[in-house]
């Protein structure tokens, strides 16, 4: 407990600063590639064989591929091809393009457990077959996912570490710990602070994951 106080005295900002950069990779990735993904699904809906396939095609590259490798070739092996990206925006663009296709394979999923009758319905008013995808499968396609899209957040906040695979302009966590240890004896103690704002941050997105779908149920 002692070296745990002594490091988060010498540390305690860089872990702050780290902590931040962490959430930040999260939020930035999270938004498009949810957004990306739910594009996706609609897109994968409509009648349109070709498109579907492509789209099929995307989401099981995207979701078999490792991340590291994914991040690897974006950064090594694009500038071969003249697209040269940044180390940030790399790592947000792996992340994006894998959190657009779970998110994607996931919605598919909850729009199973849409009533088919509810389409045929739509169509019978009038409605087009967008609008019925929009206004009536995917809210409550989403409303299903809830939970699934809690762990796809908490484990993409976990990937945010493949920060530490190339000379990011800043120290998340798992890159400051690796810091830590090669710069000092402490590497258990900062391996168990980082870790413990790991799980801290996970179960608060646990905990708005729940709040969120105990909502939505009552609003149903």
């Amino acid at each position: 407990m002692g070296d745990v106080s002594r490091l988060l005295a010498e540390y305690g900002p860089a872990f702050g600063q780290a902590l931040l950069l962490t959430w930040k990779l999260t939020v930035l990735s999270f938004v498009p590639g949810f957004l990306l993904g739910v594009l996706v699904t609609v897109l994968r809906l409509l009648p349109l064989p070709p498109l579907r396939f492509v789209l099929t095609g995307y989401v099981e590259i995207f979701r078999n591929i490792p991340s590291v490798a994914l991040l690897i070739f974006i950064v090594f092996a694009l500038p071969d091809l003249q697209v040269v990206i940044d180390y940030e925006p790399s790592v947000i663009l792996t992340l994006a393009l894998v959190c657009s296709a779970f998110t994607a394979d996931y919605l598919r999923t909850g729009i199973n457990t849409v009533a088919g009758g509810q389409a045929e319905a739509a169509l019978s008013l009038g409605m087009r077959p967008l609008q019925v995808i929009t206004a009536v499968v995917l809210p409550q396609a989403l409303r299903s996912v809830v939970q699934p899209m809690t762990s796809l957040l908490i484990a993409l906040m976990l990937s945010t570490s493949l920060a530490s695979q190339v000379p990011f302009p800043g120290r998340e966590l798992t890159t400051l710990v690796s810091k830590i240890a090669n710069d000092s004896a402490a590497g258990i103690p900062a391996f168990a602070v980082a870790a413990a704002l790991y799980v801290a941050t996970g179960l608060l997105i646990g905990w708005a994951g729940a709040m969120l779908e105990k909502k939505l149920r009552i609003l149903r």
